[in-house]
């Protein structure tokens, strides 16, 4: 990388800085994905439940009782809120992408006239 022109090398940083950033927000929309997924599990859980059901939610390392209806409506709350997270998470990602495209055609315009010419 020496031997190459500072601007170079600075387009260049700049690459592996957005793929970095890229990669930590794919693995966080991996995350929520991942929440979103139990959550609905959970509330599938709940539907096969009568009304009466005796239900329990886990705070840190206990069990706590609580009313079905209350921990419905906690987790729809909480998809709500990562669905949002979800969206967030996608428009950073296609403007990282494109960020990623415009950094590496303005690499490839760099290059080009270093490479010996026919």
């Amino acid at each position: 990388m020496e031997g190459l022109p500072p601007q170079v090398q600075e387009r260049l940083l700049r690459l592996q800085q957005l793929q970095q950033t890229l990669n930590s927000v794919l693995s966080q929309k991996q995350q929520v994905e991942l929440e979103i997924a139990e959550i609905d599990q959970a509330n599938g859980e709940l539907q096969k439940l009568g009304d009466g059901a005796t239900v329990y939610k886990a705070t840190g390392s206990l069990m706590i009782k609580t009313e079905k209806q209350k921990i419905t409506t906690e987790l729809t709350e909480r998809k709500d809120l990562l669905n949002t997270r979800v969206t967030i998470l996608t428009k950073q990602e296609e403007r990282l992408r494109s960020q990623i495209k415009e950094v590496q055609a303005k690499l490839q315009q760099d290059l080009n006239p270093v490479t010996p010419q026919a």
